[in-house]
C-alpha cells in the first residue's frame, strides 16, 4: 500500500497546477510503470526510492515495481463549504476518504493571479481551511451525542466508549482547535478513528512558492513552517510552475534543470517523502530474478502483518521471514553474499519490520 492524500487549497493558490504536474509526472513514468487515472481528479504516482534500482542491478531483476501514491485533487473549497457553498458536499464527501490532507498555501505573489482574498496570507488561508472543517465535524458530533447517550443509558459498550470520546471532541471544535489535537491512547485508536473526523486527518502544509524561491523558501513559507513546527505538524515549500515544467522534461534533463535552480530534487520527491513521515511509513522489499518491489507498512508493522500487505494466505500461514537489512544486501552483493556472511536472519512472528528490509517469506499453505 502507499496512501492518500488529498490536496485542498483555496482558489487561485496553485493547488491544481500542482495536481497537474503530480499527474504528469505519472504519466511520463507511464514507460516504466503502470498509471491510472481512477477518476478526473485522482491519480496515482510512483514514489521514488533510488534503492529499489541498486537493488535490482544486483538480483538482475527483469522488473522494478515501486510502491503507490495516490492524490485526489478536492475541489470545492471557499468560505462556507461546511454549509454547502460552492462543491461544499462533494469537498466533505471527498476528504473523508483520504489518509492525510495537504494544504497548499500561496506563498507567492503575482499581480495577475488574483487571491480570493485579496491579499496574500498563508495561516489565514490554512486558517479558512481548518475552519470550514471544524465547523463540519462540530455539526457532525452534535448530532450524534442524542443518540450515543441514550444507546450508553442502556449500558451499549461501545456507545459509552464513543461518547466519552465525542465529549472530548466537542471542547477542542467549540474553541476553534482541530479534532487531532486531542488526547487519544493507542487502545482508542479504532473508536476515535470511526467517528470518521475530518479535522483528524494528518495535515502536511505545502507551501507554494515561486521559481526564485524553490530552494530556499521565501518570508511567506518561513511563517509557514514555524506555525506547522509548532503544532507539531510537517511543512514543504515547493514551486508548483517548476514542477509543472519539471514533469514534462526527458530525464535526463531534469538533473541539469534542478542543479541550476540549486535544487537536490523535484520537490514532488520532497512531498511524497514528507507524507511519509507524517504517516510513520516504512518500505521493506523483495527481491528476486523476476522483479525487485517496494511495499509500504506502517512503522511498527511486525513480519506477519507485512508479509498480509503481499497477500493474506502470507499472514494466515506465516512461518518466517528471512532478513536481510538493505545496506548488507549492497555491500554483500545479494542474497548468496549476505548467507555466506551470516547476515541473513531468521525472524519469527513478534519481529518489527525495519525501513529497507529486504524480505523473503515463508508461509503454510
Amino acid at each position: 500500500m502507499g496512501f492518500k492524500c488529498g490536496i485542498v487549497g483555496l482558489p487561485n493558490v496553485g493547488k491544481s497546477t500542482l495536481f497537474n504536474a503530480l499527474t504528469q509526472t505519472a504519466a511520463a513514468q507511464a514507460a516504466n510503470y503502470p498509471f491510472c487515472t481512477i477518476e478526473p481528479n485522482v491519480g496515482e504516482v510512483a514514489v521514488p526510492d533510488p534503492r529499489l534500482s541498486e537493488l535490482a542491478a544486483i538480483a538482475g531483476s527483469k522488473e522494478i515495481i515501486p510502491t503507490r501514491l495516490t492524490f485526489v485533487d478536492i475541489a470545492g473549497l471557499v468560505r462556507g463549504a461546511s454549509k454547502g457553498e460552492g462543491l461544499g458536499n462533494q469537498f466533505l464527501a471527498h476528504i473523508r476518504e483520504v489518509d492525510a490532507i495537504a494544504y497548499v498555501l500561496r506563498c507567492f505573489e503575482d499581480d495577475d493571479i488574483t487571491h480570493v482574498e485579496g491579499r496574500i496570507d498563508p495561516l489565514s488561508d490554512a486558517e479558512t481551511v481548518e475552519t470550514e472543517l471544524m465547523v463540519a465535524d462540530l455539526e457532525s458530533l452534535e448530532k450524534r451525542v442524542g443518540a450515543l447517550e441514550k444507546r450508553a443509558r442502556s449500558n451499549d459498550k461501545e456507545a459509552k466508549e464513543q461518547l466519552d470520546l465525542v465529549n472530548r471532541v466537542l471542547p477542542l471544535l467549540r474553541d476553534g482547535k482541530p479534532a487531532r489535537l486531542a488526547k487519544i491512547a493507542e487502545d482508542e485508536r479504532a473508536a476515535f478513528d470511526a467517528l470518521n473526523l475530518l479535522t483528524s486527518k494528518p495535515v502536511l502544509y505545502v507551501s507554494n512558492v515561486d521559481e526564485g524561491s524553490a530552494a530556499t523558501g521565501n518570508a511567506f513559507s518561513a511563517r509557514v513552517d514555524e506555525s506547522a513546527k509548532a503544532e507539531g505538524a510537517v511543512s514543504v515549500a515547493i514551486s508548483a510552475r517548476i514542477e509543472s515544467e519539471i514533469a514534462v522534461l526527458p530525464e535526463d534533463e531534469r538533473k541539469e534543470y534542478l542543479e541550476a535552480l540549486g535544487l537536490e530534487q523535484p520537490g514532488l520527491d520532497r512531498l511524497i517523502n514528507a507524507g511519509y513521515q507524517l504517516l510513520g511509513l516504512v518500505t521493506y522489499f523483495t527481491v528476486g530474478p523476476k522483479e525487485t518491489r517496494a511495499w509500504t507498512i506502517e512503522r511498527g508493522t511486525r513480519a506477519p502483518q507485512a508479509a498480509g500487505v503481499i497477500h493474506s494466505d502470507f499472514e494466515k500461514g506465516f512461518i518466517r521471514a528471512e532478513t536481510i537489512a538493505y545496506a548488507d544486501y549492497v555491500t554483500l552483493k545479494g542474497e548468496t553474499g549476505a548467507k555466506e556472511a551470516g547476515k541473513m536472519r531468521l525472524e519469527g512472528k513478534d519481529y518489527v519490520v525495519a525501513d529497507g528490509d529486504v524480505l523473503h517469506f515463508r508461509f503454510a499453505n
